[in-house]
Parts: structure tokens; C-alpha cells; sequence
């Protein structure tokens, strides 16, 4: 049974910074591209960042310079690093695999929430 397991969410203040974790068992995580969509109340779910099996990463134009998606296929772990976190950062995060070699998701996580709040 594929199980992803996001952790690591909360509450931060503008400005700091957050790293999220996403466990994964019953797949060859090396085998997977690899990515973090969010989803902010009242709008549809994006994806945020991507990271393929050779460690290509990608995002979206938001997060840009504030974000950083890696991964550990040793310990099939991929991190959401979230610097200069802003209020509109605000949403539910979810890890999810990818049909290999496209942009549609596979499998999801239950998703971890981050809220920017002062």
C-alpha cells in the first residue's frame, strides 16, 4: 500500500521560514518524480514544486527564490524549504508522486497545513 506522509506545517510568522518533510513507503521512491501542490481555502489546489529522479526541480512562479524542493532517495524523504514566507502562503501542503515523465499526480498525501499569521 502506497502511503505518503507530510509533517512539519504550522504556524509561522511573515517573513520566517519552514521546511516540510514528506515520508513515503510501499514505492520505489527513487523511481518517482516527486512534488508539493498547495491548497488555499476558496481555491483550487497548485502545484508548487517539482523535483524528477535525477533531482530536476521546477517552480511555480510564487514561490521562486523563497522555495526549495530536495530530496533523500536513501531515506525516501522529499523537503519543502520555505524561506520569506508571506500570509498568502497560507494552505494545506501535499506531498504527491507523478506519472512518470508528466504533470499528473499519482498518489497524495493527507496534506499538512501552514499558516502565515502574525
Amino acid at each position: 500500500q502506497v502511503q505518503l506522509a507530510e509533517s512539519g506545517g504550522g504556524l509561522v510568522q511573515p517573513g520566517g521560514s519552514q521546511r516540510l518533510s514528506c515520508a513515503s513507503s510501499g514505492i520505489i521512491f527513487s523511481g518517482y518524480d516527486m512534488g508539493w501542490h498547495r491548497q488555499a481555502p476558496g481555491k483550487e489546489r497548485e502545484l508548487v514544486a517539482r523535483i524528477t529522479r535525477g533531482g530536476k526541480t521546477n517552480y511555480a512562479d510564487s514561490v521562486k527564490g523563497r522555495f526549495t524542493i530536495s530530496r533523500d532517495n536513501a531515506k525516501a524523504l522529499v523537503y519543502l524549504q520555505m524561506n520569506s514566507l508571506k500570509p498568502d502562503d497560507t494552505a494545506v501542503y501535499y506531498c504527491n508522486t507523478f506519472i512518470r515523465d508528466t504533470y499528473n499526480a499519482l498518489h497524495w498525501g493527507q496534506g499538512t497545513q501552514v499558516t502565515v499569521s502574525s
